[in-house]
């Protein structure tokens, strides 16, 4: 699980986007100003830093500076239209930038982004013997390669990024939708649920991984029992 600092002063903002950010699947620090995101850098090593460059106490511009000595990639949230910020921000290492208000999903996408660019993401994910590689967009089971179409790629990704968490319908049908350019509803995802299960499960019909909670969603098992 990678672990991030948000390094943010919005009262309303952090616990929001803190809460959002975890049933993402990463361990969330976060500070309100400068001083706290120094002792944070140093004790905690995140993996990645999300830092606002307006603070009430310090700015961003010095967090980014101590992330990037500690070799700590930066992402910084910048108000619409600050170009200045923008532009200074890069200059001085900064990975990326996103402007407020922006939406959760284009910011996770960013983040895993730049984690994958710096190395910081685990390359391989796994449940028993499954293992999905993202830089290679590969599947195997028990060392042998499994074929997938691009929608049931992106649905056991989903599954994976997201293990022991459940994933409602609707969540699932607003990631996938029109993936590989296919027409998606909620019929059709029962569809390649099903298929999914036939080329990963030993028994599709008692699935081991791949779980139904009924009337809410799925969910990958952990452990697989």
């Amino acid at each position: 699980m990678e672990k991030l600092l948000l390094v943010e002063d919005d009262p309303d903002l952090i616990p929001t986007l803190s809460a959002f950010l975890q049933g993402e699947g990463f361990r969330i620090i976060s500070a309100t100003g400068q001083t706290q995101a120094a002792s944070a850098l140093c004790e905690q090593q995140p993996d990645l830093a999300l830092v606002d460059i307006s603070l009430q106490e310090g700015n961003g511009f010095g967090v980014c500076r101590q992330a990037r000595e500690l070799n700590i990639p930066v992402i910084f949230l910048t108000a619409c239209g600050d170009e200045f910020s923008v532009v200074a921000g890069l200059d001085m290492g900064a990975d990326d930038y996103i402007a407020k208000p922006f939406r959760p999903r284009e910011l996770v996408s960013r983040i895993r982004s730049v984690l994958r660019r710096n190395g910081r993401q685990k390359s391989l994910l796994t449940v028993g013997d499954i293992v999905l590689d993202p830089d290679k967009g590969t599947v195997s089971k028990r060392g042998r390669a499994v074929f997938l179409s691009a929608l049931e790629y992106k649905l056991l990704l989903l599954l994976l990024q997201h293990k022991g968490q459940l994933l409602s319908r609707d969540r699932l049908l607003e990631e996938i939708w029109d993936s590989g350019g296919e027409f998606v509803n909620d019929n059709t995802l029962t569809v390649y649920m099903k298929r999914l299960r036939e080329k990963l499960e030993d028994d599709p019909g008692k699935p081991r991984y791949i779980k139904t909670l009924r009337g809410l969603g799925y969910r990958l098992e952990e452990d697989g029992c």
